[in-house]
């Protein structure tokens, strides 16, 4: 894995001892490839806190510190390892550099670490990165914001750091969009991907259902049930107003396509087939056409193809469907009952529920091409509704198994299943935005 990291095409920085000024606020540049691939170990991580002077920047540093080791230890990437007690040597001229031998020595596979300064009111985090087989340098950077902002610092730091190592999108500013009867409706709320910043979306005062994010975070679509009847609702998350489906009978169910149209199943035509819909609620086109109801649509990442689920041939099945050429091939065999589909940001996988012969409803995975089905979570009651995370390492979904409906994530392979939040209430139906 060490051995996997090449050197950049410019390291014109040298390590500053003991972090105690500030590095220059610039990125390595260069042709890099990540350590981390699929099935892969965590990685070896030692992190130092952020050195610093004085009462104010010292609170800040261990706040940041403590920030930046939360939210990598929620990604599940990182085995946190505690700095050797001989972290810096000193040289012959009485300059204190980081020891390389000694994190070696303990296994370590990157080391992080750096400064912290104030001025002009704003924050200043220089941080280093170094692979420390053979002290390569990888990222030197300077993060700036305001004092009572720095998780958003920290975050982007830690976003830097999950991309630079795995190559793929972090989970770190992403939001999940989720159906909570806390307040005795069913509407829907929205959380930062730890958990954190709740906050109430709808107040219909009715049923709120479905909801769904577009692409870019910045239009939320969902089921609303205040007329009376199902209708499609499509919020601008920036100021919150809200267009409705312009058509007769039902519509359920919605799923991003791309950030210019929407996926969602109407009814106005007679049989409830899926169709897109722009923002503004107005129709775009149809998409299957076939006897039964064909709903929860899913899209591959380049938007060309959709899962969706469809009872054509009895029970329901996840099937798919080619954009292009209009072709449609079931996807599920094994199971009676799979719905649910949730196409990887990688395009690799596909996540689903399946209601197994003992009644228990789990979650498992597929490649589009049908091979590979995994099952991911077992012996907990209802596992269902699963929704990747922007880098397709992690998987939020729905449980039961304490009794009330919660939320949980998972990594993608089904390991380290945990609860996600503390909130009253149940908690279902979750989507995590792909974007952050």
């Amino acid at each position: 894995m060490r051995h996997s990291i090449r050197r950049t095409a410019a390291l014109l920085l040298a390590f500053i001892a003991c972090f105690s000024f500030p590095l220059s606020a610039m990125a390595l540049e260069g042709e890099y490839i990540a350590i981390r691939k699929e099935g892969a170990g965590r990685i070896a991580l030692v992190l130092g806190k952020p050195l610093a002077e004085g009462g104010k920047a010292s609170a800040w540093s261990a706040e940041l510190d403590r920030e930046i080791r939360e939210g990598l230890a929620f990604t599940g990437i990182f085995n946190m390892i505690p700095p050797p007690m001989n972290l810096f040597e000193t040289g012959a001229s009485g300059k204190r550099t980081l020891n390389f031998g000694a994190l070696n020595s303990i296994g370590a596979e990157i080391f992080a670490g750096g400064s912290l300064s104030a001025e002009a009111g704003q924050v200043k985090l220089s941080m280093a990165v170094y692979e420390t087989f053979g002290a390569k340098p990888i990222l030197s950077k300077v993060y700036t914001g305001r004092p009572d902002n720095l998780r958003a610092i920290a975050h982007a730091f830690s976003a830097d750091l999950v991309q630079l190592l795995t190559g793929r999108r972090s989970v770190f500013g992403s939001s999940i969009v989720f159906v909570s009867n806390r307040s005795g409706f069913k509407e829907i709320y929205s959380c930062a991907f730890d958990g954190s910043s709740l906050s109430q979306l709808t107040r219909s005062r009715s049923i709120s259902l479905t909801p769904s994010l577009s692409p870019d975070g910045t239009r939320l679509a969902y089921t609303d049930y205040s007329s009376g009847r199902p209708g499609l609702k499509i919020m601008n998350m920036a100021d919150r107003r809200v267009s409705s489906v312009r058509q007769s009978g039902v519509s359920i169910d919605p799923g991003w396509r791309s950030n210019a149209e929407v996926a969602t199943t109407l009814s106005f035509e007679g049989d409830q087939d899926i169709y897109l819909v722009r923002p503004d609620g107005t129709l775009a086109r149809r998409v299957t056409s076939s006897r039964g109801i064909d709903l929860s649509p899913s899209f591959s990442p380049d938007g060309t193809k959709m899962a969706f689920v469809s009872a054509r041939f009895g029970n329901p099945q996840v099937f798919i469907l080619d954009l292009g050429t209009g072709q449609t091939r079931r996807l599920t065999y094994n199971g009676n009952y799979n719905t649910q589909p949730s196409w990887s940001p990688a395009g690799d996988k596909i996540a689903y529920t399946t209601m197994e012969k003992n009644g228990e409803i789990n979650i498992f995975t597929i490649r589009p091409d049908g091979s590979g089905a995994t099952q991911l979570t077992s012996g907990a009651r209802e596992n269902e509704s699963p929704s990747w995370s922007p880098c397709g390492d992690m998987i939020v979904f729905t449980s039961g198994r304490q009794g009330q409906k919660k939320l949980y994530v998972m990594n993608a392979n089904g390991e380290n299943q945990r609860r996600l939040l503390q909130m009253e209430g149940e908690q279902m139906q979750p989507s995590w935005s792909f974007i952050r």
